[in-house]
């Protein structure tokens, strides 16, 4: 008995060391997941393919770490545990690095900013949302900030606003509009973004990047980005790669490409392509 529990006990410190190695070596080829639903960072076109600037980012970093590149799409809601299930090796879908989310998983250096604002239609009640065209910061001062919020919490008072569900927006309404608002999670932003058109809910609450993207299309014509810009606080520490803890080479390469991205100019030019702005 004795014998069998030390073979047991070496096969388990053998898996454990094997994984360990695992972790450790250079990949040669790298599964990304993305949403492909997050028109302009991550969608699927009219033939199919995933587009979009995490797109074209993703294939540019696998050249640069000399990597095969593999891309798959995956709901929003499963990235993290399919990510930590191992169904794939990065992340790459406009996820913004949350303390949170740094507790069950790593993440690259960030490779764009986070902004957010409210999306609302623009002969509605909403339309000049206390604060348009300024900046909040909610890493500032604590009383500044609830300060700067309150024309907001009082004009948004009773309203019903959207949000895509598990993301950074869900987390902005609750530290600072649950007693105020009537919050609805959606799966994806798209289906917000109609249920804003079908006059469902008030207003929609998301990255101002894709909001732009949004609002570029014929069928929203009539609505506008209304009230302050949000950044800082919930809205974390930008948007990065997300891998596996133990993932710690793979993090490496990832950071080194993404240095060298933002040296030469690659992810500015992505931006303007798929955004129409820089990320300088």
């Amino acid at each position: 008995m004795r014998n069998i529990e030390l073979a047991l006990a070496s096969m388990v410190l053998g898996a454990v060391a094997t994984g360990s190695a695992h972790a450790q070596s250079k990949p040669t080829e790298v599964t990304i997941a993305t949403e492909g639903a997050y028109e302009p960072w991550n969608f699927t076109g009219p033939d199919g393919k995933l587009a979009g600037f995490e797109i074209d980012l993703a294939n540019d970093l696998c050249g640069r770490m000399k990597t095969k590149c593999n891309i798959v799409a995956q709901d929003w809601d499963g990235l993290i545990p399919s990510l930590i299930a191992k169904k794939f090796d990065v992340i790459m879908a406009s996820m913004i690095v949350t303390e949170k989310r740094l507790g069950v998983i790593s993440f690259s250096e960030p490779y764009a900013p986070t902004a957010a604002a409210f999306m609302v239609e623009k002969s509605g009640p909403l339309a000049n949302l206390p604060g348009t065209g300024a900046t909040i910061d909610l890493a500032g001062d604590k009383a500044k900030v609830e300060q700067e919020l309150q024309p907001l919490r009082d004009a948004l008072n009773g309203k019903a606003v959207g949000a895509q569900v598990s993301t950074a927006n869900v987390a902005f309404l609750d530290t600072y509009f649950k007693d105020v608002v009537d919050p609805r999670e959606y799966k994806t932003v798209e289906q917000h973004d109609l249920d804003l058109q079908a006059g469902r809910i008030d207003a929609v609450i998301a990255q101002k990047t894709s909001l732009t993207a949004t609002l570029s299309k014929e069928d929203f014509k009539d609505y506008t980005i209304a009230g302050p810009t949000f950044t800082g606080g919930v809205f974390g520490q930008g948007i990065a790669a997300g891998v596996r803890k133990d993932d710690t080479e793979l993090k490496a390469m990832l950071d080194e490409a993404i240095r060298a991205a933002k040296s030469d100019g690659t992810i500015n030019t992505l931006s303007k392509k798929w955004m129409k702005i820089g990320l300088e």
